[in-house]
């Protein structure tokens, strides 16, 4: 195995969710090992009441590993992941329709400085308006690559995939 990769789903979603599956069928061809955790439970508490337990649960994900993995997120699953990279050690991060903000939660949206992260946005995105997100990644200086899609980025997954692909070669020269 070349390493470990979590990939979280975004709110009212679940973990067979089409770009988290697409995306670990891409990583585990390529000899890298997934996870796929569940946050429906913590869904059903709202959009801010999620966010502390499925930082909870991913934090928990990555801690029971013996190695950083590289976390991979859509929509809320994006905005958890950079935040768990505050606290705990992550290889990377790959960000598809990131909120800047969730409303009602206390903290906006960040990632550890250190960590190589790209974020992936849709121009027409109606939920998570790319101002926000262009915003965070110009005061940070983070690649944002933004697609003529929507929120659910389905018109761009061969983009998507080759960034991710990318991402992966990245990664394994560093390991």
């Amino acid at each position: 195995m070349r390493g470990h990769i979590i990939l979280s789903h975004g709110s009212d979603s679940s973990p067979d969710a089409t770009k988290v599956s697409q995306l670990a069928a891409i990583a585990e061809s390529l000899g890298w090992h997934t996870q796929r955790p569940d946050y429906r439970a913590d869904d059903a508490r709202g959009h801010a009441g999620s966010v502390a337990p499925r930082i909870a649960r991913l934090r928990a994900t990555i801690e029971s590993l013996e190695v950083p993995p590289l976390l991979v997120g859509s929509s809320m699953g994006a905005f958890v992941s950079g935040m768990v990279s505050l606290d705990v050690p992550v290889a990377g991060l790959l960000l598809l329709a990131t909120p800047s903000e969730i409303p009602g939660y206390a903290r906006a949206f960040d990632v550890r400085p250190q960590v190589a992260a790209v974020l992936i946005h849709g121009w027409r995105d109606e939920v998570c308006p790319l101002a926000g997100v262009y915003a965070f990644a110009a005061r940070r200086r983070l690649p944002l690559l933004v697609l003529d899609d929507d929120h659910r980025l389905g018109s761009s997954m061969d983009m998507i995939a080759a960034q991710f692909v990318q991402m992966l070669d990245r990664q394994a020269d560093v390991a």
